[in-house]
């Protein structure tokens, strides 16, 4: 897909080395900052500096979607133009790229076609988050279009057909929901590991909207997206998101983390968030655990023509999920059990099997959850926290790494306490700080 979406197959340019905390932003990053336009040429290790992960601290956005969004850009300036550059040095987006076609020319021509991607029909289908995108970039002094483009990469690189032997290639992501018998004290508490490339972890933020029309809610997001990854909101209603790969195709829509701020914004329960998402097209695959207040737990599978919930069976008290599906009509557009990437993949992930990460971990997950017992916070922290049974982490560990993905966050959802807590590096490391609506 992303072949297709930007007329685009492998550049030669330098990867940048990811610092334990931070990642390195080349000297274009400066220039763009500074409202220029630096040539690809000009990305040179040497004159790189270090953008550091920062701690969890919510920025607060009031008012219209426009205004929430120009509020996040001012607020979050430094990531935001800073993330112009990111693509430069993200592999996948590289090696899309037609040989011979100069680096330059290609920025140009994926930026040109996201930004008539807006104006078209998916600006008209998401008005509200066309006109955040619009505010981010005005707040951050950032072009308009290069947003946009970072706003559709999440649709984009969940389809990357081309890398692989079939299907599309995926990410990590654990979640686990649990109340009742199964949670110490019977509230509804979800966690949730995200397993995704460090390169981006210095871009991540803590969002706090209180939009003039809709519910409070908390966020955790990426400084340049209008969506948000995971959150919470004032009636209690969490979500967290992981992606799915899937072989069926859609129309631009709402991205699975647009789709997530909106059901925030406007759902108060587990059964209002599936309704709300049925009603809506959305582009790409994912599974999103939702939990409410009232102690109900979902996960909803969604690809871009289906939809189903998974719920727990009778008398269970726990839910999990990696990436794979569950529902037997979610399977028939779920990459094949046998796939592989291909030559074209990113380097770290050719030839692996593209499920032998979801696979492991979901099995890990069921063996470290068995049994009946109550479990508490820290119990769940542990269990995020898992290095395998021979406690080497791996690609295919619940707390991931590897030289391509690894957790690169940690979320705790608290429902009824209407509490988030949130950690921008590995399980294993985690230093949680807490938040509340």
């Amino acid at each position: 897909m992303l072949y297709g979406f930007l007329s685009c197959a492998q550049s030669e340019l330098h990867t940048n080395k990811i610092a334990r905390n931070g990642t390195r932003i080349s000297d274009t990053a400066r220039d763009t900052m500074a409202g220029g336009r630096a040539a690809p040429s000009t990305l040179n290790p040497a004159a790189s500096f270090v953008l550091a992960v920062t701690p969890p601290t919510p920025v607060v956005c009031t008012g219209s979607p426009e205004e929430i969004g120009r509020c996040q850009g001012d607020q979050l300036a430094d990531k935001v133009r800073a993330s112009q550059t990111m693509l430069d040095q993200l592999e996948a987006f590289r090696l899309a790229k037609p040989f011979g076609l100069p680096f330059f020319l290609y920025r140009w021509l994926a930026r040109r076609k996201a930004g008539s991607v807006w104006r078209g029909p998916l600006g008209a289908r998401t008005p509200a988050m066309a006109a955040r995108i619009r505010g981010i970039a005005d707040g951050a002094s950032a072009r308009h279009d290069e947003l946009q483009l970072l706003n559709l990469m999440e649709p984009i690189l969940s389809d990357l057909r081309d890398f692989l032997r079939t299907g599309p290639p995926g990410a990590g992501c654990s979640a686990v929901a649990v109340r009742g018998s199964r949670s110490e004290g019977g509230r509804s508490v979800m966690v949730r590991n995200f397993d995704y490339l460090p390169l981006v972890q210095p871009f991540y933020a803590l969002r706090e909207l209180r939009p003039t029309s809709g519910y409070r809610a908390l966020e955790f997001t990426v400084a340049q997206l209008a969506g948000a990854v995971d959150g919470i909101n004032e009636k209690g209603l969490a979500i967290t998101n992981n992606y799915a790969y899937v072989t069926d195709t859609g129309d631009p829509s709402a991205t699975l983390t647009m789709a997530t701020s909106m059901a925030l914004a406007e759902c108060a329960t587990v059964t209002e968030a599936e309704g709300f998402l049925a009603s809506q097209k959305i582009w790409g695959g994912g599974i999103l655990m939702v939990a409410d207040a009232t102690g109900d737990i979902a996960s909803l599978e969604i690809s871009n023509t289906k939809r189903a919930t998974h719920r727990p069976g009778d008398g269970e008290d726990l839910l999990l999920h990696t990436n794979r599906f569950r529902e037997g009509p979610m399977r028939a557009v779920e990459i094949a059990g046998d796939a592989h990437y291909n030559d074209r993949a990113p380097t770290a992930l050719r030839g692996l099997r593209i499920h032998d990460s979801s696979d492991s971990r979901e099995a890990q997950l069921r063996r470290l959850l068995s049994g009946s017992n109550a479990l508490s916070l820290d119990d769940l922290h542990r269990v995020m926290s898992d290095h395998g049974p021979g406690g080497q982490p791996s690609l295919d560990s619940v707390c991931m790494h590897s030289d391509y993905w690894s957790t690169t966050a940690c979320v705790h959802l608290l429902p009824v306490e209407r509490k988030v807590r949130v950690a921008f590096n590995s399980a294993c490391e985690a230093e949680f700080v807490e938040f509340a609506l």
